[in-house]
């Protein structure tokens, strides 16, 4: 089976520091200028290491029966396959997990939850632990794999069903990071991902386009807007001397969410402006988030409150104050911080 490229390109977000830099911490995020053709297999270069996460971002087609993302030990027919991560669609929906070795799969382990809807977006983040892989759906902790082969063995990434492919982001272990209010600039794009091609070697890739703008403060449009089901994924690093940071989704007069971690009170808090005027903060004394350490954000829209899941589990819950769920439209994230990837 043939597997495709169609005009991707790399998107590093490696900026310049004086004494450290986040190439270290993100290898590279692969995005598609359209939609990846599926089958899709590339070549992790460097494999893969304990902290070491694959972040994919994608939409499950209307009517799909089943998908795959495989982490393989080559690329070659019969490689081993040491994580088999398969959602499948007959009812009640279910998710496999199962691993491909010397030619034989092993014992299936099942999870009785679909945890990607047909015809929605979602996010799937693999993280690299000593004795498993933790995989989170949508910012949410789904499920633990032990490591059956290991993973130093690993360096292919394939997906075949049916399924739309957006990008793929490649994470290292967060590194220290000194206090710095903002990376000024980008250094070259340096190579962390190698697609196998299915046209002729040496065509090579686009020329490299300008990577997102994540400077801080920072801004992007929802795209479509807040309704149901909706997620807002947010990737960084916190500052080692971090005070406050706050997430903002915003309408155009006013802030239907702040969501405001404060390390100087150790508190979290979350309020609405309308108006020009604050509500009734609600505070809670559980911080999720650490100084100098990386972290995964999901806020989810629900039709009557928001959930906030903070490195797959969910944090906080805050009611709808300001309903009118389609003209939120603005995501602001500013404060103590540094992002490395942003799904609005």
């Amino acid at each position: 089976m043939a597997f495709y490229q169609q005009q991707p390109f790399y998107n590093p977000l490696l900026r310049a520091d004086t004494d450290c830099t986040l190439g270290e911490y993100l290898c590279v995020i692969l995005l598609f200028t359209s939609t990846q053709r599926i089958p899709f297999s590339g070549q992790i270069q460097g494999g893969l290491q304990e902290g070491k996460s694959i972040i994919l971002s994608g939409r499950v087609l209307p009517g799909a029966n089943r998908f795959h993302v495989n982490l393989m030990c080559g690329s070659h027919s019969g490689a081993d396959i040491a994580l088999h991560f398969n959602p499948r669609y007959e009812i009640p929906g279910y998710v496999v997990h199962n691993t491909f070795q010397s030619r034989v799969w092993g014992s299936e382990e099942r999870k009785q939850e679909s945890p990607f809807p047909q015809g929605q977006t979602f996010t799937l983040q693999i993280l690299v632990e000593q004795d498993k892989y933790k995989i989170s759906t949508n910012g949410r902790h789904f499920m633990d794999y032990r490591h059956r082969v290991p993973y130093t063995n690993v360096n292919t990434i394939s997906v075949e069903g049916m399924v739309e492919l957006n990008s793929i982001a490649f994470q290292n272990p967060a590194p220290y990071l000194p206090p710095q209010p903002a990376f000024p600039g980008y250094i070259a794009p340096q190579t962390g991902f190698q697609p196998q091609y299915a046209v002729p070697p040496g065509c090579g890739f686009p020329a490299y386009p300008s990577a997102p703008n994540y400077t801080i403060p920072y801004k992007t449009v929802i795209n479509g807007g807040l309704h149901p089901g909706k997620n807002i994924v947010i990737h960084g690093v916190i500052n080692h001397n971090a005070n406050r940071i706050i997430f903002n989704l915003r309408y155009r007069d006013g802030i239907a969410l702040h969501y405001n971690p404060r390390f100087d009170e150790r508190v979290v808090v979350l309020n609405t402006n309308q108006m020009e005027q604050w509500g009734t903060e609600e505070r809670s004394g559980s911080l999720p988030f650490h100084k100098g350490q990386p972290f995964q954000v999901n806020i989810s829209c629900n039709p009557y409150h928001y959930n906030v899941f903070v490195n797959g589990e969910q944090a906080h819950t805050y009611k709808h104050r300001y309903t009118k769920l389609n003209d939120i439209d603005i995501l602001e994230i500013s404060g103590d911080l540094q992002l490395t990837l942003v799904q609005a």
